[in-house]
């Protein structure tokens, strides 16, 4: 398995832990455990895992705030899978700016089509797409410049 290969598996892995996260409230770390445990994380990268399962829910509010700048509703009322996924694709493009927003944008895109509703995808590319071009605006340029 590849780096990317083990990106994925990751983010998936940490969208699934942080919806549960979510749903119960239950301690951050006893949730790892048990997808430690339960699910191994041999097969992808343990470390990013435990990177977004404790960093977003640390910067939740900025987080939360860079997506409801883009949502007509409040965080609480999105879909709690769409949710998960979303606060993955900001925290992303607000922290990791190694990564290409176009990575982050397809790999949530390709989580919302796998977990959440039949086009949680669109409007998780329509917010993310918005948050990336506000955050992400010189990136976006060198990307369209170069594709012409």
């Amino acid at each position: 398995m590849n780096r990317s290969q083990m990106r994925v598996f990751a983010r998936r892995s940490a969208m699934q832990a942080l919806y549960q996260w979510q749903l119960t409230g239950y301690n951050l770390t006893e949730i790892e455990r048990q997808f430690v445990e339960e699910h191994g994380l041999g097969h992808g990268d343990p470390a990013y895992f435990n990177e977004l399962l404790h960093e977003i829910p640390k910067n939740l509010d900025t987080i939360d705030a860079a997506i409801g700048e883009f949502t007509d509703r409040p965080i609480g009322g999105i879909d709690p899978v769409e949710r998960a996924v979303l606060r993955i694709g900001a925290y992303e493009l607000l922290y990791r700016a190694e990564l290409p927003y176009r990575v982050i944008l397809n790999e949530c895109i390709n989580l919302a089509k796998t977990f959440g509703s039949a086009q949680g995808h669109k409007f998780i590319n329509g917010i993310l797409d918005r948050i990336a071009h506000k955050n992400r605006a010189i990136e976006i340029a060198a990307f369209s410049k170069n594709s012409d």
